[in-house]
């Protein structure tokens, strides 16, 4: 194909509200704040991303306020200066920024769907991908009691959801897993606790979770701790899973070879988007350690991302990519993503993403918007550009 002629970046934030309250370790959602990138090509095709940055840096360093600033006034500069001739060049070309990337993912995400519209091929098939069919499980947050979640569980296996996942944090954990255990049987279970347990004052309580017959035990301690984590995987039968420590294809390169765990939770945004993403299930894939996608309460947008990444060979055990009703009353999407009754999901034909956006819903959900023209900002940020090539030349 011709080079991508990027022309024009579109931000728009919108506001959507949950339909239940989501509730983990680090705090209660009842609102996404949600930035959605419009790549648009010289020809008029657009392609979509979505940034997975919650409203405050409590998941990770970033927050959507921030990766709107980095997005208008580093990203979309970098990428003036040096076009991407194909969605591959992205990464390359941002990789001097310096963490951020769920601001990064955002653009790349937009950028691959919009090369595989011009290319008339779906997403999924244009990374790569060999699974048609995704296989689907739940994360279920913290509940007000014990008889709520077991309903809550109840719900979603009714569904045909493959896995079942619970949040924990201390003081609400051991107990909740039993009492899941014992009223469901040898279904598919896993604890998710979002680094919020120390390995000095909560091996013991792990050990216990180790008799339980988990399917993964995910990123129980700080992001980052590597060490820990490996020490811990050492005293327990049960694989360890990790989420945040895993921010780029070293991270999971470097976890895997010190044992910190068996298990990687890949998602888009965390990891920089999809080219990141495909080199660490490659890597994970080769290394014997099966990887699933994870997911942060995304639009339709980002969830059909996730389903293009989820097609790739290495992602074997079910992901958080769930239906869109059980988040929204109202997606942006106009056919919204569904889950079959046997827990599975279909990878579309459709060139792109595979879903058409509801632009009038999209429009109704927005609070403001941001149109950079790529072929200013080139001119705008001259000394800047010179500055970016004499670094990378």
């Amino acid at each position: 194909m011709n080079a991508i002629g990027l022309k024009q970046v579109q931000l728009a934030e919108i506001r959507m509200p949950l339909k239940h309250a989501f509730e983990t370790s680090f705090g209660v959602t009842t609102e996404r704040r949600i930035i959605i990138v419009t790549a648009v090509d010289e020809s008029g095709a657009v392609g979509y991303g979505e940034c997975t940055a919650m409203e405050q840096p409590l998941y990770n360093h970033e927050s959507v306020d921030a990766a709107w600033t980095v997005i208008a006034g580093s990203i979309c500069p970098m990428l003036a200066a040096e076009p991407p001739q194909k969605a591959e060049d992205v990464a390359e070309i941002l990789s001097p920024i310096k963490g951020n990337r769920m601001s990064i993912a955002a653009i790349e995400m937009a950028i691959w769907d919009l090369e595989a519209k011009l290319l008339g091929i779906p997403l999924w098939s244009h990374l790569g991908g060999t699974n048609e069919t995704i296989n689907s499980g739940v994360s279920i947050g913290l509940q007000s009691s014990i008889d709520v979640l077991l309903e809550k569980v109840k719900i979603e296996l009714d569904a045909g959801y493959q896995r079942i996942k619970l949040k924990i944090k201390p003081g609400r954990d051991l107990e909740l897993v039993k009492a899941v255990r014992d009223k469901f049987g040898d279904i598919l279970l896993s604890v998710d606790a979002n680094s919020a347990y120390s390995l000095t004052e909560h091996a013991d309580l792990f050990r216990k979770m180790d008799k339980l017959g988990l399917l993964m035990i995910e990123q129980p301690l700080r992001a980052g701790d590597l060490i820990d984590h490996a020490k811990l995987q050492a005293q327990l039968a049960t694989p360890i899973c990790l989420d945040e420590s895993i921010t780029s294809p070293v991270d999971a390169r470097q976890a895997i070879e010190i044992g910190s765990c068996r298990i990687i939770n890949i998602k888009l945004g965390r990891v920089g988007g999809h080219s990141a993403a495909r080199a660490i299930q490659q890597f994970a894939r080769e290394s014997d350690i099966p990887v699933w996608c994870g997911g942060m309460l995304e639009s339709g947008i980002g969830r059909a991302h996730n389903i293009a990444m989820s097609s790739l060979p290495g992602f074997v055990l079910p992901g958080d990519i769930s239906a869109s009703e059980r988040y929204w009353d109202q997606d942006v999407l106009t056919d919204k993503v569904k889950v079959h009754s046997d827990g599975t999901i279909n990878a579309r034909s459709t060139p792109g993403i595979g879903y058409q956006i509801d632009i009038d819903r999209l429009n109704q959900l927005t609070v403001r918007t941001e149109t950079i023209d790529l072929s200013l900002t080139q001119r705008i940020h001259t000394p800047y550009e010179k500055r970016l090539s004499n670094a990378r030349h």
